[in-house]
């Protein structure tokens, strides 16, 4: 695991009394692999008696204590432990159990294949980029007060670094020491909505996503749930936990992450046999399946981690921790005190970086050694692009021409600061800047839709990413949701249907046009609802489904932001004016001039777009782009907040003179190590456990 330097933990006990530490405290986990055994891996926490997982790459072992080895010490004072293969027995081939044989796991289903999503092919750059999951951890008190809290353990999140370029880095953890900080039921849904409103409104920190790990038993068939798609959302970036053992837990967290990061269970989409899940004899981490261990994503939930990322999100996961705790080791990909590089293991450097970087020290005239804004061992230079735009409510970011994009200070486009004209003194390698995205409200589409949250909003694009069809026409809306029944509405109204005022009609009930089948996403609740009417000398087909995600989300309504009229759009199954959501500003001179008239304009604006140079109040969208941090995107030789500011791209310096570019590293980040036995398995194994029941 990566541990960031800001790591707390927080034990609460009576009356929410708290005590934080700070730091890694006690280094007593190993991660690594048997020796002489080049496919195996082992994951062990040594912390009051030895826990973990282990593989000689044909058969994977749990290793735990005997119930009661605390208490029945031998004269050593050396603790009696247990291991045994998972599963325990020969697993049979998939699709042939054996006669008589069952799963480990109460409630288990045989592997089912699935078909791949439907995905356009990805930008190159912003899948290519390592990401980075900030992961705080909660552990409630029947846990504790089971004996087991998961310890953390120095590890490499081998899995979804190797199979999705991401890495994990644990932020924080918190254990309930006397009592549960919320009500935890048996349902999981209810006990994740509870979960996410306590953290909403309990003690603040920095994190992409948070976890429950629990030691009661949901009534569930499945052993945890997380909000789909809802990783860096403060309303959605949460998961809850079942704890059975260590490799039970372990997938069942690479599940509900992988579920965070846009990854679905589809029953459907498995019948098809399309999915290609490269482990055909232990089955892949997302699939319904409970037999054996997986440790591999299968193509359905990459392609679905990819579009998620291609739709514009997981805005969160590009930005790099600026430093991690734990003692500095060349040759794990971070440069750390007292290296000016480090471009990873033998074969990584062999790749890239290995020509400028030689046991973490810069080579001759070298500047830099990796990352997407160092090329031939130099920075290249400010403005030349660095991650492509994914979509039209989305913002290319370029390089700043040093390593300066770890500036707090993101002025201009890609976030270059002023006086960043040359090359500085820094062991920061030449990252990308932070992926941001068009403010809210800009139009996209051909004026049809509207950028919210970082992505075109409009009906067709709803219908099409659920049922691969387009919206049904205007007239079914004006029909059917005023209805207040199953087949047209505004949502429920306890165990019946809310009428659509006339002017909320297009953003009630979703209605599509000739859908038939299963969804591409969630489950069908009922069957498809299919009304023909016959509309100025023609049929007219209005369709719509219940269609809802495992984290309970609806998807059978109109998406918020969606217009539905001029200078309208929709909030809560309402048709407001735009004025109503309060959408930031742009920044601006004194004269009005937006951007001081500096920045970079919006594409929609030369497609004859409605938009302002003034402020944005009402309908107002500016010819200029501004992000999510309120800031404008500024041209080549402006910068600042404002694009007040000129700062031209100065010329490059004839070959040889640059002057070499060494010095003093500080630290920047550094390799770490807390997240439980429980997270080393989870995320180095990548899910060698199980999570289903």
């Amino acid at each position: 695991h990566l541990l960031a330097s800001h790591y707390v933990e927080r034990h609460v006990g009576a009356g929410g009394n708290g005590s934080h530490s700070t730091g890694a405290g006690e280094h007593c986990y190993y991660q690594g692999r048997i020796r002489g055994q080049p496919r195996s891996f082992a994951a062990l926490s040594s912390c009051q008696g030895l826990r973990g997982v282990f593989s000689d790459g044909r058969a994977t072992f749990l290793i735990e204590p005997r119930p009661g080895a605390e208490r029945r010490r031998d004269t050593l004072g050396t603790h009696h432990h247990r291991a045994h293969p998972t599963p325990p027995n020969i697993p049979p081939r998939p699709g042939q159990p054996q006669e008589g044989s069952s799963s480990p796991w109460r409630g288990a289903e045989p592997a089912q294949p699935r078909a791949p999503a439907q995905v356009r092919r990805a930008q190159h750059t912003v899948h290519s980029e390592t990401k980075y999951i900030e992961l705080a951890v909660v552990n409630d008190h029947q846990l504790v007060s089971g004996g087991f809290i998961p310890s953390a353990v120095p590890s490499s999140p081998q899995i979804y670094k190797e199979q999705l370029n991401t890495r994990i880095v644990l932020v924080a953890m918190e254990t309930w020491a006397s009592e549960d900080r919320i009500r935890v039921g048996d349902d999981s849904l209810e006990t994740l909505n509870e979960f996410v409103k306590y953290r909403r409104e309990g003690p603040p920190g920095h994190s992409d996503t948070v976890h429950l790990f629990s030691g009661r038993t949901f009534q569930s068939s499945r052993s945890g749930t997380a909000f789909v798609g809802g990783i860096c959302s403060p309303a959605r970036a949460g998961g809850v936990n079942e704890y059975g053992n260590v490799a039970a837990m372990a997938v069942t967290l690479a599940q509900t992450l992988g579920q965070n990061v846009g990854m679905m269970w589809n029953k459907h989409r498995a019948a098809a046999g399309d999915c290609r899940c490269p482990d055909s004899w232990l089955g892949c981490i997302m699939e319904d399946t409970g037999y054996y261990l997986p440790r591999k994503f299968s193509r359905c939930s990459i392609d679905e981690y990819n579009q998620f990322l291609q739709d514009g999100g997981g805005s969160c996961l590009f930005n790099k921790p600026l430093k991690l705790l734990d003692p500095p080791e060349c040759g794990n990909g971070f440069v750390e005190a007292g290296e000016e590089c480090d471009c990873g293991s033998l074969a990584e450097c062999a790749k890239s970086g290995g020509n400028c970087c030689k046991k973490c020290t810069l080579t001759h005239d070298a500047m830099c050694s990796d990352g997407l804004c160092c090329k031939g061992c130099k920075y290249e230079p400010r403005g030349v692009s660095c991650r492509e735009a994914v979509n039209e409510c989305d913002i290319p970011e370029s390089c700043t021409g040093d390593s300066s994009q770890v500036s707090r200070e993101r002025g201009g486009r890609g976030g270059t600061r002023r006086g960043a004209t040359g090359h500085h003194p820094s062991s920061v390698p030449p990252q990308c800047p932070p992926n941001l995205h068009k403010l809210d409200g800009y139009f996209c589409e051909n004026d049809q839709g509207r950028c919210y949250g970082g992505r075109c909003k409009t009906r067709d694009r709803q219908c099409n990413a659920l049922w691969g069809r387009g919206s049904a026409e205007r007239f079914c809306y004006e029909k059917l949701n005023v209805e207040g029944t199953e087949r047209g509405n505004c949502g429920r109204e306890g165990p019946g249907w809310l009428q659509c005022n006339k002017q909320d009609v297009l953003c009630g009930f979703l209605l599509c046009a000739n859908i038939s089948g299963a969804p591409r996403l969630g489950e069908l609740s009922g069957e498809i609802a299919t009304t023909t009417f016959f509309h100025q000398n023609r049929y007219v087909d209005c369709r719509g489904g219940h269609v809802q995600l495992v984290d309970g989300s609806d998807l059978s309504y109109v998406e918020d932001g969606t217009p539905c009229g001029p200078g309208m759009l929709c909030l809560d199954h309402k048709c407001l004016p735009a004025s109503a959501f309060n959408f930031s500003s742009c920044p601006g001179s004194w004269d009005g001039k937006i951007c001081f008239d500096h920045g970079v304009r919006d594409a929609a604006a030369g497609r004859g777009g409605r938009h302002t140079e003034g402020s944005r109040g009402g309908d107002a969208v500016p010819w200029q782009v501004c992000s999510n941090e309120g800031k404008c995107i500024c041209r080549a030789e402006w910068t600042g907040k404002d694009c007040s500011v000129y700062d031209p791209i100065p010329e490059p310096k004839p070959t040889g003179e640059t002057e070499r570019y060494k010095g003093p590293s500080g630290t920047n980040i550094i390799i770490g190590s807390i997240a439980g036995a429980v997270l080393v398995a989870a995320i180095v194994l990548g899910g060698t456990g199980w999570g289903f029941k």
